[in-house]
């Protein structure tokens, strides 16, 4: 039997900011941006209340996370997503500099870290994040399967 260990306090508060955003009705993602053990800014997806293509969890956290520092520079800070991120994101993760992205579940469709694009494996990419994959993945996948579910 595998080891169980305790899910980090970033991540759930990440796995409640995606259950804001389903009760919202956003697809259901939550960030958070760590820097030295405290949470210096999250986000849930808030494409539709914000009418926004680019407002996904990730990209409001960075921004948060940014503000609070007062520099685009996320350099020695931790981004804990519940899905991996998009092309899109991951681009925006190495022009943060963040150091290490932590993600729960996969995204075969739109995924941009391992799936798809893989941003980070680019020789273009001036950036790589340590990577650390599947956390709290089952939580994750399962927020959003119920929250599509929900919709068909």
């Amino acid at each position: 039997m595998p080891a169980i260990f305790p899910l980090p306090p970033p991540m759930k508060r990440a796995l409640a900011l995606a259950r804001g955003a389903a009760n919202a009705g956003e697809v259901p993602i939550g960030a958070v941006v760590v820097k030295d053990g405290i949470i210096i800014g999250e986000g849930e997806n808030r494409n539709r209340r914000d009418n926004d293509p680019t407002a996904h969890a990730e990209i409001v956290a960075i921004r948060a996370a940014a503000a609070r520092l007062g520099d685009f520079r996320l350099t020695g800070c931790d981004l804990y997503v519940t899905l991996e991120p998009c092309p899109m994101c991951a681009g925006a993760i190495a022009h943060a500099r963040i150091d290490r992205l932590y993600y729960g579940a996969s995204d075969e469709k739109g995924g941009g870290v391992e799936q798809g694009a893989r941003v980070f494996a680019r020789p273009q990419c001036h950036h790589r994040p340590e990577i650390y994959t599947g956390l709290a993945e089952r939580e994750s996948a399962e927020l959003l399967k119920d929250f599509f579910a929900g919709r068909r």
